[in-house]
């Protein structure tokens, strides 16, 4: 089982409810592990709203502590053989707000 092996850090891909569903299953996660939400985007560039990260990450709060929770982009900005359809500035966009919102919640 994943949960078992011996590694420090945990990705949750989450930023479409529809699509990754809850964070019930983190309840798991064994005490003292890291777990990042992967809660942005990296296939297209809208910017997901503050308001609505900082929601996901409390609820993920409710089933691992805030402070072994952390914030991410779902995967790299080239996740398939061509890349994906998203320009340089809005990459840059992304990483900002994945820092913008680390900032305000963690400080």
């Amino acid at each position: 089982m994943l949960l078992q092996q011996a590694v420090d850090r945990r990705a949750r891909q989450g930023a479409v409810r529809h699509r990754a569903g809850g964070f019930e299953p983190m309840r798991f996660v064994p005490k003292g592990k890291i777990v990042v939400l992967g809660l942005v985007t990296t296939k297209e560039a809208r910017l997901e709203p503050e308001d609505l990260l900082c929601r996901r990450i409390d609820e993920a709060s409710k089933y691992v502590p805030l402070e072994n929770l952390a914030l991410s982009t779902q995967c790299g900005f080239a996740s398939t053989l061509l890349g994906n359809l998203i320009s340089w500035d809005d990459m840059r966009r992304k990483l900002e707000l994945v820092a913008k919102v680390a900032r305000r919640v963690w400080g």
